[in-house]
């Protein structure tokens, strides 16, 4: 019975109107980088290269370590602002080893809005890479179209 109360809970597909920009972390072994490209060719969303505009940012990493670097690179203040020896430096974001789980998550809120798990494939050549990337941003432009 429980099971089918769990059923009927449909998660509400992601509004593309929600949805606008994307900041890429980085992530393991330069998947984001692929990510960022096919999130470009596929028109769905605007990446940014600066976090302060997105939306959203898509990660391969939650915990205390992505919540600090989401606290630093949404920050008031400019870094460029500080004066040059500045103790407080942006710290190295090490997103880990990479799982296979993406998350989509809320600029403001830190809400995630959308995770997918891709299994990671055993080499991580380009052309692996490429293709996980590809088929992330596929799943995610499926789930913001409704």
């Amino acid at each position: 019975m429980a099971q089918t109360a769990f059923a009927a809970v449909q998660p509400a597909p992601l509004q593309a109107a929600n949805v606008r920009t994307v900041y890429v972390l980085p992530m393991s072994g330069g998947l984001d980088l692929f990510v960022a490209e096919w999130l470009a060719k596929s028109q769905i969303v605007q990446v940014t290269t600066d976090p302060k505009h997105a939306d959203a940012v898509l990660t391969d990493h939650l915990g205390e370590d992505f919540e600090r670097k989401l606290d630093q690179l949404l920050a008031k203040k400019d870094e460029h602002d500080k004066p040059a020896g500045s103790s407080e430096q942006l710290e190295h974001y090490n997103p880990g080893r990479h799982r296979g789980t993406v998350f989509l998550v809320d600029s403001k809120t830190r809400q995630v809005l959308w995770s997918d798990y891709e299994k990671p494939p055993a080499s991580r050549s380009s052309d692996k890479l490429n293709q996980e990337a590809k088929a992330i941003v596929k799943k995610l432009s499926e789930s913001l179209r409704g």
